[in-house]
């Protein structure tokens, strides 16, 4: 009997999707639970919705940090969120390939999480996403591929989690085995 297949990929970024910035308005200060790594270092923490942890624990999917805070979001952002630690993407020194691709405007985290994801299905969460990634993704991903942008000034909003949601049951393993 055949294994089933993994669930889809779930890429998150930190800074605008999970930490909301630039927004006019007052964000919600959330209390931080005393002792949390990095607390004192980093006051936008307060900005994070601990609500986020259970919805993002109830995707079918498996989440993994794809951001600059690599292992610190597993020390500052995991507790705080109800998570256990996710996988990190951990960022390579770019190619030649990769500096030219950069020049020409396609970002840097685009190859290194089509890399990481080896066909299998992906949602990726990100408030910095163009329409450049998105042709890249679908000129070298043979698999499915959500590139879900966020507005960094509000950060995941019910809407986001909804349209997530739905995607990644459409692409989990149900969907995609025989």
């Amino acid at each position: 009997m055949p294994l089933p297949a993994p669930p889809p990929l779930l890429f998150l970024d930190v800074d605008g999707p999970l930490i909301p910035f630039g927004s006019p308005t007052p964000y919600p200060v959330h209390p931080l639970p005393p002792g949390l790594p990095g607390a004192t270092v980093n006051p936008l923490l307060a900005r994070v919705d601990p609500g986020h942890g259970a919805r993002l624990a109830a995707l079918p999917c498996e989440p993994v940090w794809a951001t600059t805070w690599l292992d610190e979001a597993n020390e500052c952002l995991a507790p705080l969120l109800g998570l256990e630690p996710l996988p990190v993407v951990v960022w390579p020194e770019p190619s030649e390939a990769e500096e030219r691709d950069v020049r020409a405007g396609l970002p840097g985290k685009t190859r290194p999480l089509t890399a990481w994801a080896a066909g299998r299905p992906f949602a990726w969460v990100d408030d910095e996403l163009t329409d450049r990634d998105g042709e890249w993704v679908a000129a070298h991903h043979p698999g499915p591929a959500l590139l879900h942008r966020v507005d960094p000034r509000t950060g995941l909003t019910g809407r986001d989690f909804a349209a997530l949601g739905a995607w990644l049951r459409h692409h989990g393993p149900e969907r995609t085995v025989g």
